[in-house]
């Protein structure tokens, strides 16, 4: 918002210190990312910039550790493991998640709180405290250092981003279309698919983007859980720190920073989208 012309003093100087302070703080959160990017591009295998980089000579930068990255079999077994589990289990929290926001917008649901309660507590329990009981629990029943195992531990993470959106979108829902529906003779089925879905349709992708990038990013249950052939992108970075330092984790991070970026930019349109067809101006 521009300031106004009958700004004084002293709204003027709070106007242009608020945006500095605020330019300050995006600094500080933005430069350890911005730190890591030009890193992935050092010809020589360390984590600081050599003096041939400080001074951009052509001849200190290299796409050699992405190279590494692509030729590696650890790396591409790891990015293969992230995106097959990323996306089972997107799948599978976008629908859990979508049918219990469903119901929890029926205004006659008994404990609507409780169970609200019940089903973000994923993002409210210490993430440590869950692995290990995830772990505990799987050993027994024999999903330990399964794939199934990591997808159905990353779908009981990504559900409640699923829920919170979508009930977010539901809030705005005009129910008296799906009762239009139904007593023009459309079953529940029809209803939900035909007037509900493509209404509520931003809500369930932007959960079902927070549950991929949770499922993709996640490393403490894949500690607890999975074994050797299940590793991930984010644990093959934990053990590439932890047994042999490599700048080709920071080529993968550089590649990780870029999917985030993307997937925030179609969450900020996805937003943007569900504002216009509630009526709303994005803003």
């Amino acid at each position: 918002m521009a300031l106004p012309p009958y700004a004084g003093p002293l709204e003027t100087t709070w106007y242009f210190t608020f945006r500095f302070l605020c330019a300050c703080i995006f600094l500080f959160l933005i430069t350890p990312i911005l730190v890591i990017i030009p890193l992935s591009f050092n010809i020589e295998p360390y984590f600081t910039f050599t003096s041939g980089m400080l001074k951009f000579d052509p001849d200190a930068y290299s796409l050699r550790w992405y190279e590494d990255f692509i030729n590696n079999t650890q790396w591409t077994h790891s990015v293969k493991n992230s995106f097959t589990i990323a996306i089972a289990s997107t799948i599978l929290a976008t629908v859990l998640g979508t049918l219990a926001a469903l119901g929890l917008s029926k205004p006659h649901m008994p404990y609507r709180s409780l169970m609200m309660g019940l089903l973000i507590s994923p993002m409210i329990v210490p993430l440590i405290i869950s692995a290990a009981g995830m772990y505990f629990f799987y050993s027994n029943i024999g999903l330990s250092q399964t794939y199934l195992g990591i997808i159905l531990a990353h779908t009981a993470l990504g559900t409640p981003f699923v829920v919170i959106t979508v009930t977010a979108t539901l809030v705005g829902f005009d129910h008296s279309l799906s009762r239009a529906s139904a007593n023009l003779g459309a079953n529940p089925t029809t209803t939900f698919f035909k007037v509900i879905m493509p209404l509520i349709l931003p809500g369930v992708i932007s959960g079902a983007l927070f549950a991929f990038i949770t499922s993709f990013d996640e490393v403490v249950v894949v500690l607890f859980l999975a074994g050797f052939d299940q590793r991930t992108i984010p644990r093959q970075m934990w053990s590439g720190i932890r047994e042999q330092i490599s700048p080709t984790i920071l080529a993968v991070a550089t590649i990780l920073v870029m999917i985030s970026i993307a997937l925030l930019a179609t969450l900020e349109l996805l937003r943007r989208r569900g504002e216009k067809m509630r009526g709303m101006s994005p803003g």
